[in-house]
């Protein structure tokens, strides 16, 4: 039953991540962080695919995971590649909304988090930089959100040098959504 029910948090999770960045956050050039938002910066200034830059970039991330912390690794390839695929698959989203750029910032950063912190119950994530703060919040007790915030902040600053200041600032309120999101769904106890 928990295999079913990780399984399922993995499909919810990335289904919830996938329509935040597809409906949300890529038509306004708004940035998430980590990997995903090291993604975005590529699709926004190279038009290349997000879900495969996502697996791309986390290659080094799951190699060190492979050596140092296996099960992270066994529980975190799942996903990766069903989030990155539906990522992909759910592309077309893009042109279905047209609301301001705040709230598809706050909304889209709300889906993002809900996903990621779904897969975190299950002791599972999209990789990357999430399985790098779960890294961190397992050896120091610090909240995997607060962890992810902070990872975040500086993927967005270095986004939004490379792009815009109005993209600097939305991804800035969009991280802050994902944080609280993701500490919601995540809180112990």
């Amino acid at each position: 039953m928990y295999y079913i029910q990780k399984g399922l948090a993995i499909l919810i999770g990335s289904i919830l991540l996938s329509i935040g960045i597809n409906l949300f956050l890529a038509p306004y050039e708004i940035l998430d962080g980590g990997i995903i938002g090291l993604s975005l910066i590529l699709h926004y200034l190279f038009d290349l695919k997000i879900g495969l830059m996502v697996i791309m970039l986390s290659l080094p991330i799951f190699v060190m995971a492979w050596f140092k912390y296996r099960p992270y690794f066994y529980n975190s390839i799942h996903g990766l590649l069903v989030s990155s695929v539906i990522i992909d698959l759910l592309k077309p989203l893009r042109f279905l909304l047209d609301i301001g750029a705040i709230y598809a910032a706050i909304i889209g950063g709300t889906f993002v988090g809900l996903g990621i912190g779904i897969m975190l119950r299950f002791n599972t994530s999209t990789g990357g930089t999430d399985l790098l703060a779960q890294f961190i919040s397992d050896k120091t007790n610090i909240n995997v959100g607060v962890i992810i915030f902070i990872i975040d902040s500086i993927i967005v600053l270095i986004g939004g040098i490379l792009l815009s200041a109005s993209t600097l600032l939305l991804s800035i309120v969009a991280i802050t959504s994902v944080g609280i999101a993701t500490s919601a769904v995540t809180r112990k106890g």
